[in-house]
């Protein structure tokens, strides 16, 4: 019995040794280019260096000043505060908005983006629950993106995705508006939160209707409500033990995302900066097909390549969101130091 707390430890301290590994390098790195620009300087200051050696230092000595002050951002970087739920696997959950069956079918769209981003980067999407929308799409689709990493890449896709494109039943060629909303909850453990059996409340349903080809007649459905906070969480696959289990996975991230939320408002009632607010009535994107079109909002980002982004080519959008979340935190560090 006694292996079960050392091996807990041993998690943890292969964990946060992973973590280091990135810093201890970097500083490693750093201390053989400070080395490498001294060396470079004595020869400068060496009045008995030969011309050609000097030219070669004077060529040399910038390029070194470069590697160094990349490494000093870098370091900087890597010691910034850790988000503690950035290396945890995601809840997405994704709505339909304004715009009736055309906001459902983008919402469809958007799964589909967030499905093959995932694919390539070799996590696992599973769905938990979707209503349909009637030409299409979804209404509503929750899913899990399990896999090392995720919710660092994904968290700050919540808030409202606009799209602006001519329907297939627009017979004038008119563009519409039409938005979905997104939240990308970290997945919380047992260990997170604690649901005590109290505070819920468990209905059984008859499935019908919102499970497209789960639709069946038992009463497998369920329907969780935790007491203190409202919070209503449903599941209706074909297992109740299995929509059980599903439903409360959902209800633990909803309630330790709410937790997250309400420390970092504390933390940081007067933070200006969107990116990561988690504010998901902002709206934060908008996707023009006419004109293939994507501009984040946040920071001012507009690239034409919409096309590649729906295949989930959304890479250069989730970097420049960490980079612009990275530059504020330094920012803010810089201002806390002076």
């Amino acid at each position: 019995m006694s292996a079960g707390p050392a091996a807990d430890v041993y998690v943890k301290l292969a964990s946060e040794y992973s973590e280091l590994q990135p810093v201890v390098k970097a500083i490693r790195e750093h201390g053989q280019a400070e080395r490498e620009a001294d060396d470079l300087k004595a020869l400068l200051n060496d009045k008995t260096t030969d011309r050609d050696m000097r030219d070669l230092a004077e060529m040399e000595l910038p390029e070194v000043e470069e590697r160094l002050e990349a490494l000093e951002k870098e370091i900087q970087i890597q010691l910034l505060p850790k988000d503690a739920a950035d290396e945890k696997s995601a809840i997405l959950e994704i709505r339909a908005g304004t715009g009736g069956s055309e906001a459902a079918l983008f919402a469809g769209d958007l799964f589909r983006m967030y499905e093959r981003f995932a694919s390539g980067k070799g996590w696992k999407v599973e769905v938990l629950s979707a209503s349909e929308g009637d030409a299409g799409g979804f209404k509503e689709i929750i899913a899990t993106v399990s896999g090392r990493g995720v919710f660092s890449k994904l968290k700050f896709e919540s808030g409202v995705h606009r799209v602006q494109r001519v329907p297939d039943t627009e017979t004038q060629g008119r563009i519409h508006t039409s938005a979905a909303t997104v939240a990308v909850l970290p997945e919380a453990e047992d260990i997170d939160i604690e649901v005590r059996p109290e505070d819920i409340r468990i209905d059984t349903m008859r499935s019908s209707g919102a499970g497209g080809q789960h639709v069946n007649t038992t009463d497998s459905a369920v329907r969780i409500t935790h007491l203190p906070t409202g919070l209503v969480v449903t599941s209706s696959e074909k297992s109740q033990h299995q929509n059980r289990a599903k439903a409360m996975q959902v209800l633990r991230s909803r309630l330790f995302d709410m937790e997250r939320q309400r420390a970092d408002n504390e933390r940081s009632a007067d933070r200006k900066s969107q990116v990561g607010s988690g504010d998901r009535s902002e709206r934060i994107r908008t996707y023009n097909f006419p004109q293939g079109r994507v501009t984040d909002h946040r920071i001012n980002l507009t690239l034409y390549k919409l096309d590649r982004m729906m295949m989930g080519e959304i890479d250069e959008v989730v970097d420049a969101l960490i980079n612009d979340y990275q530059a504020g935190q330094l920012a803010q560090l810089g201002e806390n130091v002076g």
